[in-house]
């Protein structure tokens, strides 16, 4: 374990920024439930009423799962369990990131060519992210107790937290030692996670008692029950299985080579296929499985809309207070129509994550060294960042088509209107896409101008819309405030007028943003390590 410490010190300096945003972002994520919970339902008899409609619609169970009683403090910790699956991805790709990442960059040969343990690198990065999960159940905890004097209860909340962000990080650190791609190696971290929630879902659905729950390590964690139960025990289990993952992930990076992977990469055909010809083909072959992902998720995402929108809006015509908040957010409309533009512009926030991930594919290939041999070739440099740019533009577009359609099949067979229904629901998702795609465009400015700090620049600005969207009308901002994010200019619609203009200037002002960055790129040395 030689060096673990002053590998652990690089990772924290070159996390000087991202680590303690995610983690007090996330963080806080719970006070601002308990805050918007207790404003909108103040007395017990309004959130057992809350309650009550919850479960009677099977996508609350499936999301959610069932609370266990109307307390501020317990009803905040089953509205925010759902949050939990972003701590458990952030964590597992920050692991990755420091361990499979360093390999395939070729750093760790260069580090573990010094007097460094074998298995330093990858104990640094579980001690870092760890502690930083750590950090963040504190968070919770300290935040908490403002809103619920329940000083056991607030523990627990935050020891819920902390033990997800924890238990995942040595799942990534597992999944780092399978393949010797970090793509791969995340995509099996999401496969778990994602076969987690659904076993957790089914157990919700089926019994009260958690049932086939208690087969998911989040159906653990909700088993805690902060502020009712304070199921201390099941921490034992988490921590437990934790352990036995840690072994699992240094007993397999003693089996393998550095850079290597446990299960052997499949060789390729000598000759690569006739449709691998072009910069476009090559940037699918890229995006492909992380597309393929996002439409998924998308997918069910229309499910979710669909079906939320008739029940929510009969919840909230029910609660004057939370129709006020949510006509802040969605627009003065028939109350499902609320619902669905609320959703929409949550999942438009969620989506211009593509659009950042795809256009940070450039720098990702030029950093690691890639994009040379393409523009080696016949290939000139506005066709390749071009290639990775239909990526960024159109597969928001096809997320968001997806996701009004199935939405918009599932409402109107949920009010027996498709046909009315239908072009109402598809609108409101696909009015959102300027919007996401301004962001993906400040990620490509920022890859032209300023490469190194590309990552930085895009995540910020989507953290900083998410704050101004789903916080600024909770905290009463100034409107000139909430008018620097771009999802504040969307029309509100179904139920809103459709109005153009502000779509026409922020598809210009985003296509600006894109002519700049590539106009920075062409002038600029290649590469910008």
């Amino acid at each position: 374990m030689t060096g673990t410490g002053a590998l652990a010190r690089l990772i924290l300096r070159r996390d000087r920024v991202l680590l303690p945003l995610w983690v007090f972002l996330i963080g806080l994520l719970p006070v601002f439930v308990a805050s918007s919970t207790g404003s909108l339902y103040p007395t017990d008899e309004a959130r057992a009423g809350y309650i009550r409609d919850a479960l009677s619609n099977t996508l609350f169970l499936v999301l959610y799962g069932r609370p266990t009683e109307p307390g501020l403090g317990a009803l905040t910790s089953w509205r925010a369990s759902t949050s939990m699956a972003i701590l458990a991805l952030i964590s597992m790709f920050t692991v990755i990131r420091h361990t499979r990442v360093e390999e395939e960059a070729g750093r760790r040969d260069l580090v573990e060519s010094t007097v460094v343990g074998r298995y330093a690198g990858l104990l640094a990065a579980l001690l870092v992210t760890c502690g930083a999960n750590v950090v963040l159940g504190g968070v919770v905890t300290l935040t908490m107790l403002g809103q619920d004097p329940s000083t056991e209860g607030a523990l627990a909340i935050g020891a819920a937290w902390a033990a997800v962000g924890c238990l995942f990080a040595v799942v990534g650190a597992v999944t780092a030692q399978l393949s010797q791609s970090p793509a791969a190696a995340r995509g099996i971290g999401g496969a778990v996670l994602a076969v987690a929630f659904v076993v957790r879902a089914i157990g919700n659905v089926n019994s009260e008692t958690g049932g086939a729950a208690w087969l998911s390590p989040l159906g653990w964690i909700d088993q805690i029950h902060p502020y009712s139960d304070n199921r201390w025990w099941v921490l034992g289990l988490v921590a437990g299985f934790g352990a036995l993952l840690a072994w699992l992930a240094f007993a397999l990076a003693a089996r393998r080579d550095v850079g290597a992977g446990i299960v052997a990469p499949r060789l390729g055909p000598a000759q690569a296929a006739p449709g691998l010809r072009s910069p476009l083909a090559l940037a699918w072959r890229l995006h492909r499985g992380a597309l393929l992902g996002w439409l998924a998720s998308f997918a069910f995402f229309g499910v979710l809309v669909g079906g939320f929108a008739e029940t929510a809006g009969k919840m909230l015509g029910e609660n004057p207070a939370l129709k006020e908040y949510m006509e802040r957010v969605g627009g003065t409309s028939a109350f499902s129509d609320i619902v669905i533009v609320g959703l929409f512009s949550v999942g438009a926030l969620g989506l211009s994550g593509l659009a950042i991930s795809a256009a940070l594919r450039l720098r990702t290939e030029e950093a690691s060294l890639r994009s040379e041999p393409v523009l080696a070739t016949g290939a000139s440099r506005l066709r390749w960042a071009g290639s990775h740019l239909a990526f960024a533009v159109l597969g928001p577009a096809v997320a968001m088509l997806l996701a009004g359609t199935i939405g918009g099949l599932v409402h109107g067979a949920d009010t027996g209107h498709v046909a009315r229904e239908l072009p109402r629901v598809l609108a409101g998702a696909l009015v959102q896409l300027p919007a996401v795609w301004l962001l993906g465009a400040l990620t490509v400015a920022m890859f032209g101008l300023l490469p190194r700090y590309a990552a930085i620049g895009g995540w910020l600005a989507l953290s900083f819309c998410f704050f101004l969207g789903q916080l600024g009308a909770l905290l009463q901002l100034p409107q000139s405030i909430m008018d620097i994010s771009p999802f504040t200019h969307v029309p509100r619609v179904p139920g809103g007028e459709l109005a153009w203009t502000p779509l026409i200037v922020l598809t210009v002002v985003a296509a600006a943003f894109v002519a700049v960055g590539l106009a920075a790129f062409r002038r600029r040395d290649v590469p910008v390590t």
